[in-house]
């Protein structure tokens, strides 16, 4: 996947993976697979799918009144009964 060099696009990838809390490699493929199903592969259109989706956890959020890095946080706290838990020996 060759790399995109357009700072607007970069910038809107960069605030989706700072409110979904997830990389902005994952946040770029995001948006390239949605726009893929659509069938459509150039810039505008990633840019306006970004946006779209940038606006749509924006909306959740307020709509919320929690961000999705807030709830996400919540859901990796161990439970009490689960703290000193171990996978491995």
């Amino acid at each position: 996947m060759p790399l995109i060099e357009d700072h607007h696009y970069l910038k809107i990838c960069a605030q989706l993976a700072s409110t979904l809390s997830i990389s902005i490699a994952a946040a770029r493929r995001k948006v390239e697979v949605a726009a893929a199903k659509e069938g459509k592969k150039d810039l505008q259109t990633r840019k306006k799918i970004a946006q779209k989706f940038l606006d749509q956890t924006c909306n959740e959020d307020k709509k919320q009144g929690v961000s999705a890095s807030a709830s996400f946080d919540q859901l990796l706290k161990a439970l009490k009964e689960e703290e000193n838990f171990m996978l491995e020996d």
